[in-house]
Parts: C-alpha cells; structure tokens; sequence
C-alpha cells in the first residue's frame, strides 16, 4: 500500500507541474524509479528540500498541497530500504524517484 502511494504522490505531482498535455515519462529499472515531467523544474539548491516535510518554494506556495507529498515519498521509501532523488532534466522540467534494494540479490 505504501509503494501505492508513493507512487500517485510522484505521479500526481508531474502532473501538477507539468504544462497541459505534455507527456509524463515513468522509468523503471533495476530498482530505480523515475517519474519526468516538462514543468518549470526545480529551483536551483531546492532538490534537497523539496523532500523535507511542509517544504514550499516560492514558486509553488499559490499552488494546492501542504508540502506533505513528497515527505510522505521519503519516508516510505526509506522504510523500505530505499533512498530519494531529485534532478533538473537539461531539456527542461525535473525527474523525481526513487531507488530500492533489489531482492534476492547477493551482497558483495
């Protein structure tokens, strides 16, 4: 259920920054997820804190949500062994995800 909910968290915020009818790219690999949009993108020294909880930048303090969604993202997917990213594209917009532990793996 939590992964559930990470995952309409990212989703449900490309889709609240990204222009109406651009794509929407989900990438999932070798323990890695990905969510793309083609918003405005991060603002520089953000991607860090855009995780923290009730965490607003300027630039979307007029826009619905608590600053609780991408808090909520963090701490299930550390509950589940994971970690957090969040990066500026170079052709515009932000790719916000996630990496997991793979199962089964052996540990080297």
């Amino acid at each position: 259920d939590g992964l559930e909910r990470v995952m309409a968290n990212l989703l449900g915020n490309a889709e609240k920054f990204a222009p109406p009818s651009s794509p929407i790219r989900v990438v999932v690999a070798d323990g890695v997820v990905s969510v793309s949009d083609h918003g405005p993108g991060i603002a520089p020294g953000e991607e860090a804190r855009i995780f923290d909880r009730f965490y607003r930048s300027v630039a979307t303090q007029a826009l619905p949500g608590s600053g609780l969604g991408l808090a909520i993202v963090d701490k299930i997917v550390t509950d589940h062994g994971g970690s957090v990213f969040a990066r500026n594209n170079s052709e515009g917009g932000a790719t916000v995800g996630f990496r997991l532990p793979i199962t089964g793996e052996a540990e080297a």
